[in-house]
């Protein structure tokens, strides 16, 4: 196997002999040190062997001293391959400017993948890293691992650790998300658990406090229900005063029933947009994020307009993107105008919306019934939610000794 790459990389020729008694010259060749394998009798006084490119020469000569004709049949290797270029100048300059480019680009960083992120948004860290210089088209070499990391982790709190690694071409961006704080409640801040809607109590889970309402009771916002004043008997059977009260931090869970009325409106005449037909078309190149117009005009073509952009990314057979790639923007232009909305679709659209914002407001509460009302009124459409809810209405609210306390801190 050696052998054959050597003899690719030299070069070889295959020689045809013919004469009397050819085999004198491989006898001959065999004296002077020339290398020949290969050999094929082709008849009683033909033959062919192979040689060394070096070596052709000498062995013609030398079959002119074996009274034999030595004719060239074939020659192959690397050598005989460039000599077919020796005359297609463009071709060389060619050869020469891809083997530059494949040095040269091959020091730039061309991707970049960033992995180990469920959270945090590629495009975010992508953009950090690029604050602190790590984008594709910069040269790989002189890049600061470390420092890119350190100086990205201070600016995205979001992530606990990142390792950034250069393999060539590409850069490898492995992070780990940090672990969100738990929220913690301060025990020393004393209060009570209020009312933040109105309705009529179907449970209650006291935790730590005393209860002023029990179930069945109706309440309004900003009514306590938990009081963190607690106070404290005499012990049973004795003659001893109370012993005043407590100040605890009133915690539980208070169930009730709610109604409540949301209220949306909206227009029945709208502005829509009308297509003039007019259209331009701009196509431009991006390449390691430098982006290049070579038709059409960037600037803006009308007054009102849409712009569609479909862009065409260089990909890989392994699917990796590079930093290569064509779009194409084309601008419509429109007018405004005037149109009548349905009022059966804006009804549907604003209950919708209505629902949407009642659930928000309930949260982990239940929605037991809806009504909507809808009225047309000076060109609005209003639609009117009244709804029965099942929700936790319980709030703690510190006293006034703990909101004096944080306000001095």
């Amino acid at each position: 196997m050696l052998n054959r790459l050597t003899n690719a990389l030299r070069g070889k020729v295959r020689l045809e002999v013919e004469g009397a008694f050819p085999e004198r010259l491989l006898n001959l060749c065999a004296q002077r040190g020339i290398l020949f394998w290969n050999v094929e009798w082709l008849g009683a006084t033909r033959l062919r062997f192979t040689v060394t490119r070096q070596g052709a020469g000498a062995a013609i000569e030398l079959g002119e001293r074996a009274m034999c004709t030595v004719t060239r049949a074939g020659q192959a290797g690397l050598l005989v391959f460039l000599e077919r270029f020796r005359r297609r100048y463009t071709l060389l300059i060619g050869l020469a400017l891809s083997l530059t480019a494949v040095c040269v680009l091959s020091q730039f960083v061309l991707t970049i993948q960033v992995e180990g992120n469920q959270t945090v948004p590629t495009a975010v860290i992508l953009t950090e890293l690029r604050r602190q210089g790590l984008r594709p088209g910069v040269f790989g070499p002189g890049l600061d691992e470390k420092t890119i990391r350190t100086k990205a982790l201070l600016q995205l709190p979001e992530l606990s650790w990142m390792s950034v690694n250069l393999y060539g071409t590409r850069a490898q961006v492995l992070v780990r998300e940090a672990t969100p704080e738990p929220e913690v409640v301060d025990e020393t801040a004393t209060g009570s658990v209020v009312a933040r809607a109105s309705g009529i109590i179907t449970r209650m889970d006291t935790l730590n406090g005393g209860a002023l309402v029990d179930v069945g009771d109706t309440v309004v916002a900003g009514e306590t229900l938990i009081s963190g004043t607690v106070h404290l008997d005499a012990p049973k059977y004795s003659e001893l005063p109370d012993l005043g009260t407590l100040q605890v931090r009133a915690e539980g869970r208070v169930y009730a029933r709610t109604w409540r009325t949301l209220v949306g409106e909206l227009p029945l005449e709208s502005t829509v947009k009308v297509y003039t037909g007019e259209e331009k078309t701009c196509w431009s190149a991006t390449v390691l994020g430098q982006r290049f117009v070579f038709f059409g005009n960037s600037g803006i073509p009308f007054s009102k307009y849409d712009k569609i952009s479909k862009v065409w990314e260089l990909t890989l057979p392994g699917g990796q993107a590079m930093p290569l790639t064509v779009q194409r923007e084309t601008h419509r232009a429109y007018e405004t105008a005037a149109a009548a909305l349905d009022p059966d679709a804006a009804r549907q659209m604003l209950e919708e919306q209505l629902l949407e914002e009642l659930k928000q407001a309930v949260g982990e509460g239940e929605v037991v019934s809806t009504d909507y009302t809808a009225v047309e009124e000076d060109g609005l459409l209003r639609v009117t939610l009244q709804a029965e809810c099942t929700e936790e209405i319980g709030r703690f609210v510190p006293d006034e000794n703990t909101q004096e306390k944080e306000a001095d801190s």
